[in-house]
């Protein structure tokens, strides 16, 4: 069975359908893994990992676990790449989604990820990157200079899209247009989620799906 959770961010904790939808997927809580968003961010030796917003959201929804692991460019490669083997829950950060795709390439993790039987789980860049193909827009005040497509680890065949100051309103303005052309985008606001589970897509909270360059809001069924 397949579980995979795309989350917008949250700005305090978990919705109540969430907490039961999580609590029914994740069985097994030996080992979670959390993957950053800002690889090269952290200095010292450890992370408090009850400093990580999501796992505070996980602490709050009475989702603990045997062992933490917190993987940035501190941890070397091949351990890194062993925890994820060993994980019962995989979870990529929020932060910036280029560098953790970068992070990703860089330690060859997506194909330890995608070969992995846990449940997972990504917020914001996390969720972003967990798609097939994700937008990434450079601008400077409101002139766009470039905007690239980026493949991620593709886990279900389609583009996603979570910033938590993007809405409908800017979501309808077109810049996710283009790549609708090519794959289905699903735009989040905050305080969403898709599970997706044995490839069917269930919804809470705010998200649109964009196709071929039009947008629609789609129903919760969480």
């Amino acid at each position: 069975m397949s579980i995979h959770y795309y989350l917008s961010w949250f700005n305090n904790f978990f919705p109540e359908k969430l907490v039961h939808c999580l609590h029914e997927d994740i069985q097994d809580r030996k080992s979670l893994v959390m993957i950053s968003a800002k690889p090269s961010g952290y200095t010292g030796e450890q992370i408090n990992i009850d400093d990580v917003s999501e796992c505070t959201w996980l602490n709050q929804a009475n989702i603990i676990f045997d062992e933490y692991h917190f993987i940035d460019y501190r941890m070397q490669k091949e351990d890194a790449q062993q925890f994820i083997q060993n994980a019962s829950v995989i979870f990529l950060c929020g932060g910036d989604p280029v560098l953790q795709n970068d992070f990703l390439a860089d330690y060859e993790l997506s194909n330890v990820i995608k070969d992995s039987n846990a449940v997972i789980i990504g917020a914001s860049a996390g969720a972003i990157n967990m798609a097939a193909k994700w937008l990434c827009l450079k601008s400077t005040g409101n002139e766009v200079e470039t905007s690239t497509i980026y493949d991620g680890i593709g886990f279900d065949h389609f583009a996603y899209e979570s910033h938590s100051k993007r809405d409908y309103a800017t979501f309808v303005q077109g810049y996710l247009f283009p790549l609708s052309e090519e794959t289905d985008v699903y735009a989040a606001e905050q305080e969403s989620a898709m599970r997706v589970k044995d490839g069917k897509i269930e919804i809470m909270g705010p998200v649109y799906l964009i196709s071929h360059s039009k947008i629609q809001k789609l129903v919760e069924t969480l």
